[in-house]
């Protein structure tokens, strides 16, 4: 049986028993918290952190791969390794001989299309001229066939007269020429005398004479009917061939034009062909596009080149700067917030600059080959997103900027 001091320290060892694993395991418990806490809302705490900085970031600039356009030897480089030139200065010089020769060419064919064009207008206007006197040979054919027209009228009018004489006439032959034979009998039986017979004679000689001559008046009226006819049938065929010339003539002036088209079609053409000489001319020049410098010389003189041969870079001197930010750091980077730039190679030097763009994807999916994370085992990475720094000018040491340095760039976000 337990005695009374025993009863008494039993409840006080067991609580100290106990305090010994409640307070480790309100230790521990309260560090899980924490940690949830912190892991549920770091990347709130990290977003809304107005200082984003990084180191993932280096120093851009435009570089512009020059390459020769045309096939020919390097007549002259010039310029040497890292010189600074300005934009329109001549950096390497190719042999041009051919394609001069090839411009002289294209001009001589230029001035013989235009040649050939001037000619076929002159052609075009001398036969402006063959087809009006071609419409006036209609003119006068036509005229030519209302006289035929006129003169078989008259010579019918002619005839009718001619043949109105001779009616007339018969009856006056016939009345002369029994007159004629009564007084013969009257003479024969010597009552009549012979000096009346002679004038009756003379009469009816006179009225066949006059019937013979109407008789050849209708004849010629004839003769000159039949020669109207002719002369109409001549003047409707002149009248046709007229006509046939009036439209070949016409003919001829459409094939003129047509020719013209040809013509300048072909002077176009010769003029495009001009255009692609000088051209490829131009491309013996190789320039610099821009204010730069530029990099080593991958060509010298008397080397063969062909299209598309590299013969130097061009280093543009507007620097600027690509941070790769975290994905939970980009949610509050906006266009125009500050930012500052220490750079690895300038150590103490601080430059300034603004943000010019945020990248519209992460940095992985400009990747050649993208990540598809619908294959296989995913495990999740924090993507970085590029934003664009530009520099603010008319700062110090800015010149001493060389692309690929790398730097630490941190921006300041705007309060939101």
């Amino acid at each position: 049986m337990m005695s009374e001091t025993e009863a008494i320290e039993q409840p006080g060892s067991l609580w100290k028993r106990l305090s010994r694993w409640i307070v480790p395991a309100l230790i521990f418990l309260f560090a899980i918290a924490i940690i949830l806490l912190i892991a549920g809302h770091w990347n709130v705490w990290a977003n809304e952190n107005p200082l984003q900085e990084t180191d993932d970031a280096y120093t851009r600039a435009d570089l512009t791969p020059l390459s020769t356009k045309v096939p020919a030897l390097v007549a002259s480089v010039a310029v040497s390794d890292y010189q600074s030139v300005k934009a329109g200065d001549l950096l390497v010089q190719l042999r041009d001989d051919d394609f001069r020769a090839q411009v002289r060419q294209a001009e001589a064919g230029v001035a013989a299309g235009e040649d050939a064009l001037v000619n076929n207008r002159r052609q075009k206007e001398l036969q402006d001229v063959r087809i009006a006197q071609a419409e006036q040979n209609i003119g006068v054919a036509e005229a030519q066939v209302k006289a035929a027209d006129a003169g078989i009228e008259a010579a019918k009018a002619s005839i009718a007269n001619a043949q109105g004489s001779i009616e007339g006439t018969k009856p006056d032959v016939e009345r002369s020429q029994l007159e004629r034979s009564r007084q013969e009998a009257l003479v024969a039986t010597e009552s009549a005398t012979r000096q009346k017979l002679e004038q009756v004679v003379a009469d009816q000689r006179r009225y066949v004479a006059i019937l013979a001559s109407r008789e050849a008046d209708l004849a010629a009226a004839a003769a000159q009917l039949a020669s109207r006819q002719a002369d109409l049938a001549r003047a409707r065929a002149q009248l046709g061939s007229a006509k046939a010339e009036f439209e070949a003539q016409k003919r001829l002036k459409a094939v003129q034009e047509s020719q013209e088209l040809l013509l300048q079609a072909d002077l176009n053409s010769r003029r495009a062909a001009l255009s692609l000489a000088e051209t490829n001319l131009g491309y013996t020049r190789i320039i610099a596009p821009e204010d730069g410098i530029v990099s080593e010389r991958r060509v010298r003189a008397g080397q063969l080149v062909s299209p598309g041969t590299q013969v130097l870079t061009l280093v543009q001197r507007n620097v600027w700067v690509q941070a790769n930010y975290k994905e939970t750091q980009v949610g509050r980077v906006l266009a125009g917030d500050n930012a500052e730039i220490k750079v690895d190679a300038l150590p103490g030097i601080v430059f300034h600059g603004n943000v010019d763009q945020v990248a519209p994807a992460s940095g992985s999916q400009f990747a050649l080959l993208p990540p598809d994370n619908a294959t296989g085992n995913f495990t999740k990475v924090v993507q970085r997103v590029p934003v664009k720094i530009l520099l603010k000018s008319g700062q110090a040491d800015l010149e001493r900027l060389r692309p690929g340095l790398s730097v630490t760039a941190s921006i300041r976000t705007s309060p939101r």
